[in-house]
């Protein structure tokens, strides 16, 4: 007796519990790994799905570009009430492997895919009341697109003893493609100290030009889904006689103007230090100053016989009758 009161009880307490607790929780899952596809082949992106599919049953796909907050995503198509309702730019390549995708599968099929299908595609299923996960799976896609046709440059002298820079770069490739540089012929190869090539940006830096640097050089760009190249011939040419000569000639002038420049100034230092400085002290006496107690009219007088102007006496003859007169004490 006392058993079947302890199960009636468990299983009252159950009942309880499976009653009182909300909805199961929808779990959603994708593949870990990225997804590449080649260019024009079809992507199938998987994803599979488990809760209770009742009437409130929603599916929908939607997709981010790359770089972008999945917030912006852009929607494919959508499953509701038993209906599929396909949308956006993809809508007529866009499919699901199943339909209606009730059976716990929402893969999605893309069909004919362009470079512009890369980035991240997000399966979201709605079930309520499941609603203790957000039922979201991400997925990304990278569609793989051989290099196209690169383009050739180059910038810099292409004199003897000059440098030169040789680019190279595709418009297309997925993944990014590198670049390689390479010498066509039989001429001999440059010295290797004077080519530096960086794979990543397609450029090749040729120091120190010498006439045997001159030929045709081609840059291969190349990924895992294929390469492409151009083709560019350089021409190493020496320094031409009237450039060298006219060179010589600015040097020599310079030099001459320089030195010209020189010789002035040292001789108007020279000028300088023999110009005598006009200074006088406080106790020199001018030559034609005027005598302390001698007035302007007894210094000068006139000689009414031969009309000349008498000078006046200096300032030493006046000094030294001053000094031979008797001192009054």
């Amino acid at each position: 007796m006392a058993w079947l009161q302890g199960s009636f009880l468990c299983g009252a307490l159950l009942g309880w519990v499976c009653l009182s607790a909300p909805g199961l929780a929808v779990e959603v899952k994708v593949p870990t790994e990225p997804l590449s596809v080649p260019v024009g082949k079809t992507a199938e992106l998987t994803c599979s799905y488990s809760t209770s599919v009742g009437d409130n049953f929603a599916l929908e796909w939607s997709f981010v570009q790359p770089g972008r907050p999945v917030s912006s995503s852009q929607p494919i198509l959508y499953f509701t009430n038993g209906q599929l309702y396909p949308t956006g730019s993809k809508a007529e390549r866009a499919s699901l492997l199943q339909n209606p995708p009730t059976g716990g599968v929402a893969t999605l099929k893309l069909t004919d895919v362009h470079p512009s299908d890369t980035g991240t595609y997000l399966c979201h299923v709605n079930n309520p009341p499941d609603f203790y996960t957000n039922g979201l799976g991400l997925i990304n896609l990278t569609v793989l697109v051989p290099p196209n046709s690169p383009s050739c440059s180059q910038s810099g002298q292409t004199s003897v003893g000059a440098s030169a820079a040789l680019r190279c770069s595709s418009s297309e490739g997925a993944p990014r493609p590198v670049y390689n540089w390479i010498r066509l012929g039989s001429s001999p190869t440059p010295p290797p100290g004077s080519m530096v090539q960086d794979e990543v940006s397609g450029r090749l830096i040729l120091t120190n030009l010498s006439l045997a640097s001159s030929g045709t050089y081609r840059c291969v760009a190349t990924n895992q889904m294929g390469s492409a190249s151009c083709e560019l011939t350089l021409s190493v040419t020496e320094p031409s006689k009237g450039r060298v000569a006219g060179a010589v000639i600015g040097v020599l002038l310079g030099v001459l103007f320089l030195s010209v420049a020189v010789f002035c100034l040292i001789r108007f230092q020279k000028d300088r230090r023999k110009k005598p400085k006009e200074t006088y002290g406080g106790s020199d006496l001018r030559e034609d100053a005027t005598a302390p107690g001698i007035s302007e009219q007894t210094s000068v007088r006139a000689d009414s016989n031969n009309g000349l102007l008498e000078r006046p006496p200096s300032a030493s003859t006046v000094t030294t009758t001053k000094s031979k007169l008797p001192m009054l004490v």
